[in-house]
This record gives C-alpha cells, structure tokens and sequence, in this order.
C-alpha cells in the first residue's frame, strides 16, 4: 500500500519512537492508526471496527467514550487544572482519591502515594522499602525479591523487577538487589509426575532456599501479581499464594502486591487480593484506576510500612521524593468519577456474572489441535500455542495475532499466548461476538500451516 507522504502514518513513521515495537519493521509497515472508541469498540482511521479484546492496556474498564469521565475531566480543568502535592499542598481531587482508596482497599493501608504510571509506582515501592529498612537501623536488608515472567514496568528500578528477558536485554537490567524466583506456571514448569500440590510445595521451597541462602537479613521485600498479565495471564495454582504468604510471615520480609492489572474489577472482585486472599503490606494500583482515561496511579502502605518512613522523614527533614504530576487534580478527579461508575453499575458484579462465559469460550478454543493450554480467570484469559516444527518460540503468536486484527478483534500475542482482557463493560452477545471472530480468525491461521 502506498502512504502519502503528508499521510498520519508516514508523519508517525518519521517521527515516532514506539514502545514495545521493532523500529525496522515499523520503517517498512508503518502502524495502525486508531481515531475512536466507543464502547467496547475502536476504529481506525479507514473507518474499520475492533473488539478490543485487551481494554487498550488492560486498562479500559468502563468502555471507550465515557461522557462522564470526559465531563469530570472539564470540569477539574476549568476549576484547577494543575496543582502539585509537593511541601504540604493539597487540593481536593487528591485527598478526596486517596480517601477513597483507603476506604475500599481490601486489607488495612494507612496512606496512598500517587505517581502517573503502574512502573512509577513500583519504582516507589522499592525506594520506599529501602528507605524504611534504613531507617530500621537495617541498612543491609535491602533486597526485593520478584519472579521469572512477572511484569512490574519498565523504569531501570521496575524493569528489574520484571522478570521477562526483553526487558532486561541490552539494557543492562536487572539492577543489584533484585532477585526472582519461580514462575508459577504449572504446566510449563512442573517436573515430569509432579502434581499441581507438589509444584506449589516446591515454588515455595524456591523462595525460602534463595532467602536462606542470601541472607533472611538482606531480604527486604518480595512483589507479585495476583494473577500474572504481561508474563502470559498466568493463574497461580491451588494453595501457591498461602504458601508463598507463610514463607514471607517467617522471615520478616514485606509483601508488595502489584494490582496495576488485577484491581479495580479484573478478576471478578474489586482486587485481586481479595481473590486469592492476599494479605499485603503494599499495594500498587493503576491503568483501571482512571480506565486510562488519564494517567494515575496509586502506592497504598499499611501502617508497618508508614511509621518508620515518617520517622526518618522527620529525623531528615523531608521525604525526599516526588514527581511533579503526582495526585494530579484532573488524573485524580477522572479516578474518582471511574471508581463511582463502577460501583453505581456494579461492573465487577459483570465480570463475575460474564466469566463462565469467557472461560467456557476459552476451553473451546483449546479444544483445537494448535492449543496446547487455556487459562483466565475472571475477564481476563489467554490461551496458548502448540510449538510447531519451523517455528522459533514466540513466532506463532504474533502470525495468529494478525488474522484476530483481519476479523476485528485486537489481542496481544505473548509469545505464543493470545491474551483477552475486554472492557467490564462488555455484555453476554458481546463475549460471543468476540470469541466467535477468534475462532474465524484461527481456522485461517490453521489452513495456512496445513496448505
């Protein structure tokens, strides 16, 4: 296809940097443009509908096209567009959010810290675990420990943190201090006869001997994602956070729960915390915070966590960190009207209601020859390729990924994963509208590999 030279397009390929993009192949393909959304929909600029079956970012909750998030955003706007929460300023959106956060969250939290992205917020995390070990008198207790294929963004401190290669490859990452333990993925890593209870039993061994054998002195705090996204919607099996829970109580090591995927809905409760019955001392929040409709997110500490920061703040003179968009009052003001709207339409009552349905659409799909494995829970799921003869890992996916966009439905390929994340908003005939395209768009793949 020809691209005019004054084209969106051709501008955006002369100019644009991409996330998660190969550069090269952006030069030769360009990107697709996409003008709207409504709903659970989105169009390109030719005037082509999508499903989009992954909220954006995991991100969307309340659909694309919210009059009342638009309106909450004017109306902040014009009221005070900007003010910072740095040297004891305050304004009402920020105080009115973290009220709210700490009214809803799922476990006892003292404060919320605010920052614009899910990788600021673990960022902070860390920074504030490293302060509070020092001012402990514990200044060798500093180490985070995280796991292979979890995702916890991607500044150099949360990147680190991530345990995925392509974000640590040519850029020097992981830091020193941070560690990774097992993935709990039991079909991919469990030992031949090994069973699911066995494969809990040793992923908890994992973090107990690499605590022993660092030090349970040094060992300052571990992260994990209720159900893991990025790493390939990876559902952790039976008993695994009880156990990985009793080994974090033994050696005194905090529990940082990343909810920037998992909260506000995703997997049929507000958080995924209370799912699985997580007891964490800090929590990270954000993309259904806002449904992205503006860039927030929230640190929560429990009060363990916030009396010695407090303490050497005083002994210093300041807490000696910030971002200047931080608690920003229109990001807070959106945040605060999405949270209303979830509540008054009951959306995680949706997700619970709709997800026999998704996970019942998902198994069928792994009835087909070419998939290996469904997972999911709640609205959020994928399921997964069979390795295929003249195929590297990770070369299935992104081929099956562009038939789904032929039939109107964007996912994300995750190697060879295919990951769903709809908007809460999506109905029953919805669920089958997207799935339906899906399977389309898998016999074609299917015919290609056998022709």
């Amino acid at each position: 296809m020809t691209i005019h030279p004054n084209s969106i397009e051709a501008r955006d390929k002369a100019y644009h940097l991409h996330s998660y993009t190969n550069a090269r192949a952006l030069e030769r393909d360009g990107a697709l443009v996409i003008e709207r959304g409504e709903g659970i929909h989105v169009y390109d600029n030719a005037g082509k509908q999508y499903i989009e079956g992954m909220a954006g970012l995991w991100s969307v909750g309340v659909g694309f096209g919210e009059s009342r998030l638009v309106e909450a955003a004017a109306k902040q706007m014009a009221k005070l567009p900007y003010y910072h929460t740095f040297t004891a300023r305050t304004h009402s959106p920020s105080v009115e959010l973290a009220e709210k956060l700490i009214e809803i969250a799922p476990v006892p939290m003292s404060k919320a810290y605010f920052t614009n992205s899910g990788s600021e917020a673990n960022d902070t995390a860390m920074k504030i675990v490293w302060y509070r070990s020092n001012a402990l008198g514990k200044p060798d207790k500093k180490k985070i420990i995280s796991r292979t294929k979890g995702y916890h963004g991607v500044t150099i401190a949360s990147a680190s943190l991530t345990g995925l290669p392509n974000n640590h490859r040519s850029f020097d990452l992981p830091i020193a201090r941070v560690l990774h333990t097992s993935c709990p993925h039991y079909r991919a890593f469990k030992t031949e006869g090994e069973t699911e209870a066995q494969f809990v039993e040793r992923c908890a061994k994992d973090l107990e001997d690499l605590i022993l054998k660092q030090g349970p002195d040094t060992v300052a705090a571990f992260i994990g994602e209720p159900v893991m996204g990025a790493g390939g919607v990876i559902v952790p099996p039976a008993g695994y956070w009880e156990a990985i829970q009793k080994v974090l109580k033994k050696y005194d090591v905090l529990f940082i729960a990343d909810e920037v995927i998992c909260g506000f809905g995703r997997t049929g409760e507000m958080f995924g915390a209370t799912t699985y019955a997580l007891q964490p001392d800090m929590m990270t929040l954000s993309k259904q915070i806002s449904s992205s409709y503006q860039p927030i997110s929230a640190l929560l500490i429990n009060e363990n966590v916030y009396q010695p920061l407090a303490d050497e703040s005083a002994k210093i003179g300041t807490f000696g960190h910030g971002v200047t968009a931080a608690g920003h009052p229109v990001a807070a003001a959106v945040a605060l009207e999405n949270i209303r709207i979830i509540e008054e339409r009951d959306l995680v009552g949706n997700v619970r209601s709709l997800s026999p349905k998704f996970l019942a659409r998902l198994k069928s799909i792994a009835d087909h020859p070419l998939v290996i494995e469904y997972r999911g829970v709640g609205l959020i799921g994928a399921f997964e390729l069979v390795p295929r003869e003249g195929f590297a890992a990770g070369q299935l996916g992104p081929k099956l990924f562009g038939y789904l966009m032929e039939e109107g439905v964007i996912s994300r390929a995750i190697g060879d994963s295919i990951a769903f994340c709809p908007p809460m908003i999506i109905t029953d005939e919805q669920v089958d509208d997207m799935f339906d395209k899906v399977e389309r768009g898998l016999e074609k793949f299917a015919k290609e590999l056998t022709a």
